[in-house]
């Protein structure tokens, strides 16, 4: 297996817990980083197993970076600038199109973008779906947890071939994923 740059893994890092510095995940007090780094995680263990082929510092520079277009003032340019146009490129695949009429519409916007690019960025998608699909916040209604489920199937569906092991964790989390409906 090709490995991940420590140096490349701690400015991505550094850049991600600045930009999301103050970021709570939605419904809890826990810092948004601890998402950027469990999808980092999943990213790496799913690279592990990969051929040896993969790009590890595009596919980890990607999960850790993969909100910040979406979450924060971070620009296209920037990222270009710093990480180069192939981690700009994935983590603008991973971005939601707002001015899209609703999430349907930029879920599907955003999978047909991702079909374009290297498997390193769509397999950020699967693995940020895996980390999302925990227990729902309390808050949500069983019909908000079955479109969740629904859009997770999906994500699964489009991009199950750019990686087994997140492909197959998916899917088990899918599944288990339905007591929530």
């Amino acid at each position: 297996m090709n490995f991940i740059s420590q140096d490349t893994y701690m400015k991505a890092w550094n850049f991600a817990a600045q930009k999301h510095l103050g970021q709570c995940v939605p419904g809890t007090e826990k810092p948004y980083i601890l998402h950027v780094g469990a999808v980092a995680m999943e990213v790496m263990s799913a690279l592990a197993v990969s051929p040896s082929d993969m790009d590890c510092d595009l596919a980890v520079c990607c999960a850790l970076l993969h909100d910040t277009i979406e979450d924060t003032e971070t620009t296209y340019e920037k990222l270009e600038e710093l990480f180069g146009k192939g981690v700009a490129d994935g983590v603008t695949g991973l971005t939601k199109d707002k001015s899209l009429p609703d999430k349907k519409a930029q879920m599907s916007d955003s999978l047909e973008r991702l079909k374009k690019l290297p498997h390193e960025a769509q397999l950020v998608k699967l693995a940020d779906r895996v980390v999302n699909l925990q227990p729902p916040p309390s808050y949500w209604t069983k019909e908000k947890c079955a479109k969740y489920r629904e859009e997770a199937k999906l994500i699964h569906e489009q991009l199950k071939d750019s990686n087994k092991m997140l492909a197959d964790r998916l899917a088990s989390k899918i599944l288990n994923y339905k007591k929530y409906c």
